[in-house]
């Protein structure tokens, strides 16, 4: 019996270049102390922002909503 030749698949996908989370934009930096602008989750802890949009708080991790 004759061996079929192995079919060639549509190969690797390409990767997409990720956007970064641009943390240093939720900071203000007044001399030697940085001030938060963003607020934290208050479910996921410090560390976690909450992301604005214009009528609400979101957080992308537990999905934790606040209305305005």
């Amino acid at each position: 019996m004759a061996k079929l030749p192995k079919t060639t698949g549509p190969g690797k996908k390409k990767r997409k270049p990720k956007k970064s989370s641009e943390r240093y934009k939720k900071y203000k930096i007044s001399g030697i102390k940085a001030e938060r602008t963003a607020k934290f989750c208050p479910r996921c802890g410090p560390g976690i922002f909450l992301a604005e949009s214009k009528d609400r708080l979101f957080c992308g991790r537990c999905h934790y909503t606040e209305f305005k």
